[in-house]
């Protein structure tokens, strides 16, 4: 197992690693759009699904994977009703290349964000 650790991204706010590989798989702990300094960006949900992508994109180029393999996102959002505005970030990053993804409307997320985003990708 190896640890994935990469300053591109913002640090663990807890006793976990931004991700880990394992078999050539790649798994990501749950992305928050805090910017890599720990700063929250604005309270809108498509600037925050942005920036969870920029953190997604850095931890994975740090672990040798890319958006392109990523093989299962899994979405966490805390208002299903702004659902559409998360999708149209969404398939800006995803727009050819279409993972499995699920999708969970949540009480409260840490540091109150809007949204987290997790992957599971192949190592190339």
């Amino acid at each position: 197992m190896n640890i994935v650790q990469t300053s591109n991204a913002p640090a663990a706010i807890g006793p976990y690693s931004q991700g880990v590989v394992v078999n050539n798989l790649f798994y990501s702990s749950g992305q928050i759009p805090l910017t890599p300094e720990g700063v929250m960006v604005e309270w809108d949900i498509q600037a925050q699904t942005h920036q969870v992508f920029k953190n997604l994109k850095a931890v994975l180029e740090a672990a040798g994977a890319s958006l392109e393999t990523v093989v299962k996102a899994t979405v966490f959002i805390k208002n299903m009703d702004e659902f559409a505005q998360l999708n149209e970030v969404y398939a800006e990053y995803f727009s050819v290349h279409k993972p499995a993804r699920s999708t969970v409307e949540v009480a409260r997320l840490p540091k109150d964000a809007l949204v987290e985003i997790e992957v599971v990708a192949l190592v190339k």
